[in-house]
């Protein structure tokens, strides 16, 4: 019987322990009446006393557990009603703050003329704090709403279930590229020949004349290559792999001609830059500054792009 009586102690002391004292001798008392029930059941169907005992404690489980059950308190970190609402804002602050970190530090680095390396390094860095940042901060919020059982003013309602997107994404997204084919072709004429600057004279295009006419055909092929995808996408009614490929080679010879051509200064007519910035006293570490952010934005809008499309793959792949 001592080793009984032990056993069912220790039980008993290691759950109420966490207890407010108010509730810890109706709880002792609640669990000696079970438990004993409980091994008296087992001994009349013939167990031992030891084996009987050792059988009801262990069917009890953990008492912490079962002392969070009569304290009402939670053993998660976030529950079912604060999940969805944490993982959702998780993934787009995922999504949009290591980016946005990611694009300005190279941005600011860039500017600053620091080297390639110095910039890849900080802007690596910058980003897996964000990353980390993020994740223990608004993990820490919804576990102190968990705690506190305050309300997020989240509501689920039918009103919020998606609309089937698949095949009308797929023609606004081919609609769209055909017009942006023609705005872009237009634009490209307009330049060259009314031009968008007023000048007092004849029209100076933003585009290097030099372009014409094979650099602006090639140009004219990457943006008709782009509407072809977006009307095969179209007509498969999803992203695949192939069209993410395509996409991204698209997208990267694009950025690798814009940038070359920027570099070597052939992108932009040397005459619009006199025109508009230098004869107006726009200094030359103003021109570089300008020059380095019409690269990152020749760099930035096809990785997006790159990175939409594989997203839109992914999606499409799913069961």
């Amino acid at each position: 019987m001592t080793t009984t009586a032990t056993l069912t102690e220790r039980y008993i002391s290691a759950t109420i322990r966490s207890l407010t004292p108010e509730v810890q001798d109706d709880v002792r008392a609640e669990l000696e009446a079970s438990i004993a029930d409980a091994i008296d059941a087992k001994l009349e169907q013939g167990e031992t006393p030891s084996a009987a005992e050792r059988a009801v404690l262990s069917e009890l489980g953990d008492p912490g557990i079962l002392a969070a059950g009569y304290a009402d308190r939670p053993l998660h970190l976030i529950g079912p009603k604060y999940y969805l609402v944490w993982w959702r804002l998780l993934k787009l602050l995922l999504w949009i703050v290591p980016v946005c970190v990611f694009g300005g530090v190279v941005l600011g680095q860039l500017l600053d003329g620091a080297p390639t390396g110095e910039i890849i390094g900080t802007a690596v860095v910058a980003t897996l704090g964000s990353v980390v940042h993020i994740g223990f901060w608004v993990t820490l919020v919804f576990v102190i709403l968990e705690r506190a059982g305050t309300d997020t003013g989240v509501k689920w309602s039918v009103d919020q279930l998606p609309e089937p997107t698949q095949n009308g994404a797929g023609r606004a997204d081919a609609i769209a590229s055909i017009i942006f084919l023609l705005l872009g072709v237009g634009a490209v004429f307009w330049d060259a020949l009314l031009g968008f600057f007023p000048t007092g004279g004849d029209p100076i295009a933003i585009l290097d004349p030099g372009l014409w006419p094979w650099g602006i055909t090639f140009f004219f092929v990457l943006f008709a290559a782009e509407a072809l995808l977006a009307v095969v996408v179209y007509a498969k009614r999803r992203w695949t792999v192939g069209a993410a490929v395509v996409n991204t080679l698209l997208a990267a010879v694009f950025a690798a001609w814009s940038i070359t051509l920027l570099l070597q200064g052939a992108l932009i007519n040397p005459e619009f830059l006199s025109f508009v910035f230098t004869d107006n006293g726009v200094t030359d570490e103003t021109m570089r500054i300008l020059t380095v952010i019409t690269g990152f934005c020749l760099i930035a809008f096809p990785i997006w792009d790159i990175v939409d499309g594989w997203i839109k793959t992914a999606r499409a792949r799913r069961p």
